[in-house]
């Protein structure tokens, strides 16, 4: 995982064709990876089990005397298989889940989930690389993309750059973000609640969507977010 699918596309017939550079997680691959990491937990499965039965204080004994009840070679076979199906579902949500970036000279277009978000080529001042999240900011150094994204850095970057995009492995603007704590002075009007209840959608399961929405409303009021672990940063552009 992490290298992805390359391929550029011709927009127009004849010489000198516009072309666009998609990149995306190779479906195949990433499929296959999780099957097979699904078959191995399946595998070491039966292997715990023979070991929890041997233990009289071990948990999950009932499960484990079940399935060293299953005779060899059905057991291992089981397992694997049933490891290998869970995989699979793994595998598909992981591929709907990741990031898949189309850039040409006159847009950019991330795709993940079952959006997508699109920018002209006068809207995109640098492409950033920040851990990794794929970054976008605009010409005044607004934030209008962030992404998680597995594919290969080189390959993003020589993307950019190949149809006349800047690209920074590092962001500019990284110095400028501040701590942030609840009540804390600087933000416009209404960001600390916003930013007070990303903090706890941020700490549910299930709370990614909400998040991200609540990102966006903060964008809305010129408040640039980052986040470090269970903390969040913010920065306000110049001129914001």
């Amino acid at each position: 995982m992490g290298a992805g699918d390359v391929r550029r596309v011709g927009l127009s017939g004849g010489v000198g064709a516009r072309k666009v550079t998609v990149l995306a997680e190779s479906a195949w691959s990433l499929t296959l990876f999780w099957v097979a990491c699904g078959g191995v937990v399946g595998w070491l499965v039966t292997l715990l089990a023979d070991w929890f039965v041997t233990l009289s204080w071990a948990p999950l004994q009932g499960p484990a005397e079940l399935l060293n009840s299953v005779p060899e070679p059905w057991q291992t076979v089981g397992a694997v298989g049933v490891g290998a199906v869970l995989g699979l579902v793994v595998g598909f949500t992981a591929l709907h889940e990741s990031l898949a970036v189309s850039v040409s000279p006159s847009r950019v277009e991330l795709r993940v989930r079952d959006s997508s978000q699109e920018f002209g080529r006068d809207e995109v001042a640098l492409a950033v690389r920040d851990g990794k999240k794929l970054v976008l900011l605009g010409p005044d150094g607004m934030e209008i993309a962030r992404e998680t994204s597995e594919l290969s850095w080189s390959k993003v970057a020589e993307a950019f750059a190949e149809h006349g995009y800047r690209w920074a492995d590092e962001d500019p603007y990284r110095a400028e973000f501040r701590l942030w704590a609840p009540g804390m002075p600087g933000l416009p009007e209404g960001a600390d609640a916003l930013l007070r209840a990303r903090a706890v959608a941020r700490e549910k399961d299930g709370g990614a969507e909400d998040a991200r929405e609540l990102r966006g409303e903060l964008l809305r009021l010129g408040v640039v977010v980052r986040d470090e672990k269970r903390r969040q940063y913010w920065r306000m552009p110049r001129g914001s």
